[in-house]
């Protein structure tokens, strides 16, 4: 399974919390940047032929911020320099300020079929306070225009004042509106961002109660029939992301326009996250990735099973054993063993409880710690 990540770094207004590159000055050179992005895509594909490509996913900044001409272009061009399998999943991210008939009608003829809504919450206050352009009702709007399309909808936890009758708002309002899919995430406070004040001043939820916020909103989901299957990711039953998934099962993909990531045949390498250099990369002819890395085993070793455990079907052990050659068991013994209160056997997988996939990152730190225990020793010989 393989990805296409499409960056649009537009958008009409920056939140208060945004760390992404993203410009809300420059949309003026929306038609200049698609049309070298248009050109990597063909300078990619031309070296990537011999791939089936299972998703596109275009996100931002905002994808739907700029003209949808541009999205059918840079359909028009994956179509034409990748192949993609019969059944692609093509998702596109769009904020509810930014949606019109006219748009979705562009987007489905030209063979989107996901849509990611940022919602955030459904208490206009607090998405105010978060500097986004829309309210609950533009939400609204926007998913009567998707009526009967498949499309998620993104839930952020530990806003300024937030209570469990907030979440329970959002919950309510993303599944009564039609949401097949729910990403319901923690807010992160980014030195240099305008929240990051909020944060300093102690205005924010801390992890505790963000903690119970989470529980909370995990519990109602689930009453709501939608399965966690990734800590911050829940579904109805089919409706998984596939793109994410291939993140989670490490899966390759290839990224496309300043700043995008990839990770393919082994390496990981990245574009220039300044939008000037990237369109004078492209312009002459050149890649614009400016950081790139083979991956050795022992981190592809860790990257297995930190993604996986991300997931609720955890690390499936015959699938790391036909990758790598070795079992888990023997590759991190020690870690194991510092673990195995938190973890379960389920067949052939290994997984973290339910009770503590939230807190995942702190169960994963055994394994980092003996993965760069083994690099130095390396290092050492």
């Amino acid at each position: 399974m393989a990805g296409i990540y499409i960056h649009v770094p537009f958008c009409r207004h920056k939140c208060s919390y945004c760390d992404f590159v993203s410009y809300p000055d420059k949309v003026d050179y929306a038609e200049a940047y698609m049309a070298c992005l248009y050109k990597e895509l063909k300078m990619r594909g031309e070296e990537l032929k011999g791939y089936t490509f299972d998703t596109v996913y275009f996100g931002g900044g905002t994808p739907s911020y700029i003209p949808p001409k541009l999205i059918a272009g840079a359909m028009n061009q994956i179509r034409k320099c990748f192949k993609l399998a019969k059944n692609a999943e093509v998702t596109l991210e769009l904020n509810p300020g930014t949606i019109g008939e006219g748009k979705v009608f562009t987007y489905l003829k030209a063979g989107i079929n996901r849509f990611s809504i940022g919602l955030q919450t459904a208490i206009d206050s607090q998405l105010a306070d978060l500097g986004r352009i829309h309210n609950a009702q533009d939400y609204v709007f926007a998913t009567k225009l998707l009526k009967g399309q498949n499309f998620s909808t993104d839930v952020m936890l530990g806003l300024k004042g937030q209570t469990k009758e907030d979440v329970r708002k959002t919950i309510e309002l993303a599944t009564a509106c039609g949401s097949s899919h729910i990403s319901m995430y923690a807010l992160t406070v980014e030195d240099g961002t305008p929240i990051y004040t909020d944060y300093l001043n102690g205005e924010l939820p801390d992890s505790d109660e963000v903690a119970e916020l989470y529980e909370y909103g995990r519990t109602l989901l689930e009453e709501k029939g939608f399965a966690r299957y990734e800590i911050s990711n829940f579904a109805k039953k089919g409706y998984e992301s596939k793109h994410n998934l291939n993140y989670w099962k490490r899966g390759e993909y290839i990224g496309v326009g300043v700043s995008a990531s990839s990770f393919m045949q082994g390496k990981r390498f990245t574009n220039t996250f300044d939008l000037d250099e990237y369109m004078k990369c492209i312009i002459s002819g050149f890649y614009p990735a400016v950081t790139s890395e083979e991956v050795d085993v022992d981190d592809a070793k860790f990257e297995f099973i930190m993604l996986a455990l991300r997931t609720s079907a955890g690390v499936d052990m015959n699938a790391y054993k036909q990758a790598f050659g070795t079992s888990l068991a023997e590759d991190f013994p020690n870690a194991l063993k510092k673990t195995v209160s938190y973890l379960e056997l389920d067949g052939d997988c290994i997984r973290i409880k339910d009770e503590y996939l939230y807190v995942q990152n702190s169960i994963l730190m055994p394994f980092m710690e003996e993965e760069r225990t083994k690099n130095e020793g390396a290092g050492m010989r």
